[in-house]
């Protein structure tokens, strides 16, 4: 397998690292228990940091280097007034790891958890850096300095290190299990933190969330296959360890008297040190799996909005040629012979049929759309009804040019408000059309990439698809393409002779927000 960095560059930095450590160790003028922490900062966080970010040399020798003497510095000289100075030269640091996370997550999206895992790592680290920064300016945190330095502690072993380890974890064996557990270990120190700033029994429940997902990555290590058995071995004493320190911490959290501070100092930090931290890291340098992710290569929308998008696409394409239908030709997506002609030719003829919908919004989701409503009335996009009172849906299909294959605008309105201003196209992926429609948000786009499929006599369509399908809902701004965590499924029948039912649904992370129904009929011969 592809080793996910250069063999010497890793090894030059891997060494100097080392070397830093051990002179600080050697020279340092601080508690022995300190080191604990400068071990992270100087070995385990730049070394496991070359293992994510091997391109990013400008990144190391830029910023890194300068952090890594600072806390160098901070650990072989006394205490002076320019310590401060220092530790706000890391914590510059960790802020500039965190935009390189978050970065990484924007051109992605909620995609490929693996990758979220190592992302979020990278975004805590800042939170580290913070807390480190508090200890050593001496900042009143509401906690002892001792409690305010091991909360810098937990956010660069059990915030950083192993969420990335978890990440690597999911490059090599990815299942639902594995999404359970890593899903746990990313919201626990949310947890932890809310435990430490505003009620004890949080902390008790962070430390079982741990206990799950620790034993529960011992599990999937063990069904997993590594392409050494050396690293497999390394990886499982790594996470076994937690799962032995992590009791302890669950006794502590529980008030335990036999388990105090000093123990806790002295037996799991050594532990989280030599066994988690340095076997982990240097299990996952034996051969770093490389990452799954390929980008996103299907035809986006050149056309973004601004302050008012529906007034924006009326005016500027007045006049211009009209289309009947969202679609020329329904042959395209599905056969037409195997679905009613009603539904075929509502998609061919669309200005021919009339439009009734109710909206109902879910109650848990109500108060957002309240607000939203306030804001989707002045832009004119999404501009959804509060109420589930059947509307007339009216509108046109206009020609647009926007960079992709016969664009049309379908403007729809209640009355005289514009509703949605949706652009319709199509592409094709390795002989797989999909229907790639646009949304024109403020200085963006929201796509929505939907794969159509005969569901009996029903038509489906759905931006949910295998892995290596196009399906899904995406955020479109410059050159960057974010994939969100929503849903969309849309169902079409025909309930009698010329009359169609639909069920719009749209979930976020897998939970029902909104389902608008719709009864269309041909205006030709409509009665009310």
């Amino acid at each position: 397998m592809k080793e996910n960095f250069k063999p010497m560059t890793f090894k030059r930095i891997a060494l100097l690292h080392i070397i830093l450590f051990i002179v600080a160790v050697i020279f340092t003028v601080g508690p022995l228990y300190f080191l604990m922490l400068t071990v992270a900062q100087l070995l385990f966080v730049p070394v496991t940091l070359q293992l994510i970010l091997k391109k990013e040399k400008r990144f190391y020798y830029y910023f890194a280097i300068p952090a890594f003497l600072s806390i160098f510095i901070l650990q072989v000289t006394p205490q002076t007034k320019l310590d401060v100075v220092f530790a706000a030269i890391y914590l510059l640091f960790t802020f500039v790891v965190a935009l390189f996370g978050f970065g990484r997550f924007i051109r992605r999206g909620f995609i490929y958890l693996e990758e979220f895992a190592i992302d979020a790592a990278m975004m805590y680290l800042f939170i580290g850096g913070m807390w480190f920064f508090a200890y050593i300016a001496e900042i009143d945190t509401g906690f002892s300095p001792l409690l305010t330095w091991l909360t810098g502690i937990h956010f660069h072993y059990s915030s950083f290190l192993l969420p990335v380890f978890i990440g690597f974890l999911g490059r090599f064996y990815k299942t639902t299990g594995y999404k359970f557990v890593c899903t746990i270990i990313l919201i626990s120190p949310i947890v932890v933190a809310l435990g430490i700033t505003f009620a004890p029994w949080l902390e008790v429940v962070s430390v079982l969330l741990y206990i799950i997902g620790i034993y529960g990555l011992i599990v999937l290590t063990l069904k997993a296959t590594f392409p050494r058995t050396l690293q497999k071995i390394g990886v499982l004493v790594s996470f076994g360890s937690l799962g032995v320190t992590i009791i302890f911490s669950l006794l502590y959290a529980a008030r335990v008297t036999a388990v105090h501070i000093d123990f806790m100092l002295r037996f799991h930090g050594l532990v989280n040190c030599v066994l988690f931290a340095l076997c982990g890291m240097i299990s996952w340098a034996i051969v770093t799996p490389s990452s799954k992710e390929q980008g996103w290569h299907f035809p986006i929308s050149k056309i973004t909005g601004t302050h008012k998008i529906g007034e924006q696409i009326l005016t500027k394409h007045k006049g211009k040629q009209q289309y009947k239908g969202l679609v020329d030709d329904m042959d395209i997506y599905v056969k037409k012979n195997n679905l009613p002609s009603t539904i075929i030719d509502f998609y061919e003829n669309t200005t021919d049929y009339k439009l009734f919908s109710e909206v109902y919004w879910h109650s848990w989701f109500k108060p957002f759309a309240a607000v939203y409503r306030k804001i989707s009335k002045k832009i004119q996009q999404l501009n959804l009804p509060f109420n589930n009172k059947q509307m007339e849906m009216t509108g046109d299909i206009i020609a647009i040019e926007d960079g992709r294959v016969k664009t049309r605008a379908w403007v729809r309105k209640i009355e005289k408000d514009v509703i949605f201003v949706a652009l319709y196209s199509s592409h094709q992926t390795n002989d797989k059309a999909y229907m790639n429609i646009a949304l024109p948000l403020p200085w963006s786009s929201m796509i929505g990439i939907l794969e159509l499929h005969r569901h009996g006599e029903k038509l489906l369509l759905t931006s949910k698809g295998a892995a290596e399908s196009d399906a899904g809902i995406y955020l479109a701004f410059g050159k960057s393409i974010f994939k969100l965590p929503l849903q969309e499924q849309f169902i079409i029948e025909e309930i009698k002779e010329g009359q169609l039912y639909a069920k719009h649904q749209m979930r976020i992370f897998s939970f029902r927000f909104l389902t608008i129904n719709y009864a269309i009929y041909p205006k030709e011969g409509y009665r009310n």
